[in-house]
């Protein structure tokens, strides 16, 4: 067949390439900082302070209240949607300017960071389902299981408490977990932020405040310890306009007042229209990033993988080495080590692509060392043996005789690789890439609508991975009959 023909050369070309392919690391850079745009680092799952709205805007009171801000006080910003966990590792890792993320001022903190004054007064507040009878105070959570979000203020309280009260803490990544949990009854109660949950029962989040309001610490704009001080004295100086000309209570009303949207009144079927275009943009950035990651996965797996078939016992140990290295560390583990951990220690930024592409490309390139190893060495040694005695050269002889047969056994798994790394970009939503995972996280935190937003993206990884299954059983087909 003429489609094989053409696989087989294109495969085949890639192949012998790398034989002679020298092995090179690629270095990130910053850009330099011409007319220098903040990066801002948020958590876009904590409505009301920082949510995306159905046109996909960043919207709350923490993002109103830094663009105002920013237009009082004429400076350019850029967000970065990592999760609140991320965003504070990527403000201590030197990967983001500052941090705005209903982020509580703590004396642990200060020790890290500097704070601009308090622009927010918080406190703590316990939530119920909405049909729970039983619970009433804390004293009712003996033995039993409480949800709550990781490094928030209702988090510390919950901690400070639990050993009185005698009930186990169930921490999610955020809100939203936070409350399905509570809703399907897995846990009790959940502890958050008085304005959250006050937000989210205003918006039908299934769930009722039974408790009064514990004091709990003011939010503040967060910057590195000692870096970034002009960006803080703007803040400041903006936050203090603002209260005096009137804008900041218009956005706290905007959100929390008496007059703030309540829940739109929406059927499934058009909470589902409203939600596809932010979940397909997501799906466009799932595809992108595994077929880049991919595409540089595959020269690594070329490389490595001669290494490891080769002659010279040096090359295969660093081939082993490379294997071994990136198919034993997690890939959440190796995302944060890249995105985080190398930055800070070298002292540069890099963007959230350029580490996820990293971090997939590495993990998956040592799984495909291992497929075209097992595919080359798959093929009887004696046909090689035959081709030289016949006087054919190495490389033809991989080109003519070898290659040709390991393709056969390896395109079934690599596309069954294409499918596990379209699968692990899932993962990488937590250092701010917004893929389809994390557009149904952002959706839901503003919707509450749990089991119709994975439900939708639960349908769209099934119809991709389906297709890209039938592709691999049409291919091995081929290849093997053409």
């Amino acid at each position: 067949m003429k489609s094989s023909r053409v696989l087989h050369a294109i495969m085949s070309l890639l192949l012998l390439m790398a034989v002679g392919m020298p092995y090179g690391t690629a270095s990130a850079a910053a850009e330099p900082a011409s007319g220098k745009t903040y990066q801002i680092g948020t958590d876009v799952t904590f409505a009301p302070f920082e949510f995306q709205d159905a046109s996909g805007n960043f919207v709350g009171i923490d993002m109103d209240l830094l663009d105002a801000i920013a237009k009082d006080q004429n400076f350019k910003y850029e967000i970065k949607p990592l999760g609140f966990n991320a965003a504070v590792q990527a403000l201590e890792a030197n990967q983001v300017d500052g941090v705005i993320a209903g982020m509580s001022i703590t004396d642990e903190r200060k020790q890290k960071f500097d704070f601009s004054d308090p622009y927010f007064n918080s406190g703590v507040v316990m939530a119920i389902r909405q049909d729970q009878e039983s619970i009433k105070g804390y004293e009712d959570l003996k033995g039993k299981k409480v949800a709550v979000k990781t490094g928030t203020e209702g988090y510390s309280f919950a901690e400070s408490i639990s050993s009185k009260y005698g009930f186990t803490i169930v921490p999610f990544d955020d809100s939203a977990q936070m409350y399905d949990d509570v809703k399907t009854g897995n846990s009790v109660a959940c502890f958050d932020d008085f304005p959250v949950l006050a937000y989210g029962v205003k918006q039908n989040n299934g769930l009722k405040i039974v408790t009064d309001m514990e004091p709990g610490a003011s939010y503040g704009f967060a910057v590195s310890k000692g870096k970034n001080q002009e960006l803080l004295e703007k803040f400041n100086a903006g936050l203090v306009n603002l209260q005096a000309n009137g804008e900041y209570n218009r956005i706290k009303e905007k959100y929390i007042g008496e007059n703030a949207v309540g829940p739109v009144d929406q059927s499934r079927w058009g909470l589902i229209v409203e939600s596809l275009p932010s979940l397909l943009k997501g799906l466009g950035n799932t595809l992108l990033l595994t077929f880049a990651s991919l595409f540089f996965a595959f020269f690594l797996g070329l490389i490595f993988g001669f290494m490891k078939v080769g002659r010279n016992k040096w090359l295969r140990g660093l081939a082993t080495v490379f294997v071994d290295i990136f198919r034993g560390i997690p890939l959440l583990v190796l995302a944060f080590f890249i995105y985080f951990g190398i930055p800070q220690a070298f002292g540069f930024t890099m963007s959230p692509i350029v580490a996820a592409v990293l971090t997939l490309s590495l993990n998956a390139g040592a799984y495909v060392t291992e497929i075209i190893r097992g595919g080359i060495q798959s093929i009887d040694r004696g046909q090689m043996e035959a081709a030289r005695s016949l006087g054919l050269p190495y490389r033809k002889a991989m080109m003519k005789i070898i290659i040709p047969q390991a393709i056969k056994i390896m395109i079934p798994t690599f596309i069954n690789q294409l499918v596990i790394t379209l699968k692990d970009t899932s993962i990488l939503s937590v250092i701010g890439l917004v893929e389809l995972t994390q557009s149904g996280k952002i959706i839901i935190a503003r919707t509450f609508a749990s089991f119709d937003i994975w439900l939708v993206v639960a349908i769209m990884y099934l119809i991709v991975i389906t297709i890209l299954t039938k592709i691999s059983d049409r291919l091995e087909r081929k290849v093997r009959h053409g």
